[in-house]
């Protein structure tokens, strides 16, 4: 068995002494890595965007630093007046350092320069003038902020999962159609050199006609039960709440742990999952199709009056293709991608397994192990087939702005690959086998599961109400 701990993107990008210096990805791969264009970063402010944040939270202030490398950000937008506030100093601050590493001039105003709204539609019916978007809401907020953007000739970089439901990423991609806009889904590891070698190793071949494949996620929250208090005064708690059913503020609804309650999340099969599973269809060549059925199954139960979205599961998918697919939970590996402990014999930690007739190739963020040394370290012959190369997520999106190509995770690739998330939380809810068609996007002979492929939307954010002018 060989284990390869691989360095960042960063570090792989900074050139090929620091690449020497590094445990490495066979240097095959390396060198071709190295050997790509890297995005181009804007050398002066007459070619620098703007762009807008909306959803000012740790998650969208982490996207905009990384956007501000290729434009300057001109607004932000949420709920929680905390968060706008502190999202203009931070902010402001990181641009002057953005522009001063990339050799513009710095801006020249501060935090009080950056324009301010608690409305994302107020947002994008004043600023006609700024063209991109970054949304780092809550889940169950990512589609009507996006679909909204779209029409109002925004491009999006938006945070994943792209969806709360199957039925959003269905009127998402259609958005995208329509409009011609740019959406590049968060799913940042579609930009990570050692999972697009294993997927590009698994579509060749390498591990033999491909079999298996499992996909590892942290367990969720299983706590409980929590009291209802009101809510601070900073916070519009009616608009967070959005679609979703009007309920009493409970602080571990909102802001970091939002994601393990059902109605605005699905836990971490849409969180990690969200990753972990569109890698899945990525090294299955299935993006832009999914399961044929799933069968999920909670492994505990939820604590009453506590987080809703199931903490720990296992699911089982099967493809057209024969392909049998699980997706589990691990205790090992905290929510937030820190280690906790050594997983149990036969385990792993959060990440994914191609298995074939011929081995077996496991990926995860910084480290790919194989059955067999040459099934890495072996090159890909000329002939073999070649993934979009994309080795800065943020990046890739400028660089389709500028160029109007297609990102490397699209609107379709991100709908597709929450589906397969969102059929494993729906069987597991419901608790029983279900039969999908991907071709036609619903439930075959199930009337009950059909039903869960939307959801009901609290006025008045619906469809029509979000995007009336």
């Amino acid at each position: 068995m060989i284990t390869l701990m691989l360095p960042t993107r960063r570090s792989l990008l900074k050139g090929a002494a620091a690449f020497a210096a590094l445990p490495a990805l066979p240097s095959w791969y390396a060198e071709e890595v190295l050997a790509q264009d890297a995005p181009r970063a804007p050398r002066s402010g007459n070619d620098t965007p703007t762009f807008a944040l909306i959803g000012c939270g740790g998650r969208g202030r982490g996207d905009a630093r990384d956007a501000q490398k290729f434009a300057r950000v001109a607004a932000v937008c949420d709920v929680d007046a905390s968060h706008v506030e502190g999202a203009a100093v931070e902010l402001a601050q990181s641009q002057r350092e953005a522009d001063q590493k990339a050799g513009r001039t710095p801006s020249r105003g501060g935090a009080a320069d950056i324009r301010r709204y608690s409305d994302f539609r107020k947002l994008l019916d004043t600023e006609k003038d700024i063209p991109i978007v970054i949304v780092g809401t809550p889940d169950h907020w990512h589609t009507f902020v996006n679909l909204r953007a779209l029409h109002s000739g925004k491009d999006v970089y938006s945070e994943k999962p792209l969806t709360l439901t199957i039925d959003e990423g269905k009127h998402l991609v259609q958005a995208v159609r329509q409009t011609g806009r740019v959406l590049q889904v968060g799913t940042q590891q579609r930009s990570d050199p050692n999972f697009r070698m294993v997927c590009e190793l698994v579509r060749n071949g390498r591990v033999g006609k491909l079999q298996k494949v499992t996909t590892i996620v942290p367990a969720g929250l299983r706590d409980g039960p929590f009291a209802s208090k009101k809510a601070p005064e900073a916070l519009n708690w009616d608009m967070w709440l959005g679609q979703a059913p009007l309920v009493e503020y409970v602080p571990e609804r909102c802001h970091v742990t939002f994601r393990f309650w059902y109605d605005y999340s699905g836990g971490t099969i849409t969180d990690w999952g969200a990753h972990h599973n569109d890698i899945a269809l990525w090294g299955m060549g299935l993006d832009g199709s999914g399961p044929t059925s799933v069968d999920g199954k909670r492994l505990v139960e939820q604590i009453p009056g506590g987080y809703t979205a199931a903490s720990q599961y296992e699911v089982k998918y099967t493809y057209a293709n024969g392909v049998e697919h699980t997706c589990k939970t691990t205790t090992a590996d905290s929510i937030f991608g820190s280690l906790d402990k050594q997983p149990a014999p036969g385990e792993r930690h959060n990440g994914i397994v191609f298995e074939g007739d011929k081995g077996w190739i496991y990926v995860r963020r910084a480290t790919v192990e194989a059955s067999d040394d040459a099934l890495i370290k072996t090159p890909l012959p000329g002939s073999a087939e070649r993934l979009y190369a994309s080795n800065d997520h943020m990046g890739n999106f400028f660089e389709c702005v500028r160029t109007r190509k297609t990102p490397v995770a699209s609107a379709e690739i991100g709908h597709r690959s929450v589906s397969v998330c969102h059929l494993g939380a729906i069987s597991t809810r419901i608790g029983r086998k279900l039969q999908w068609d991907p071709a036609r996007e619903q439930f075959v002979g199930d009337e009950e599961a059909n039903k869960m492929v939307a959801r009901g939307q609290r006025k008045p954010w619906t469809y029509e109400e979000v995007l009336r002018a």
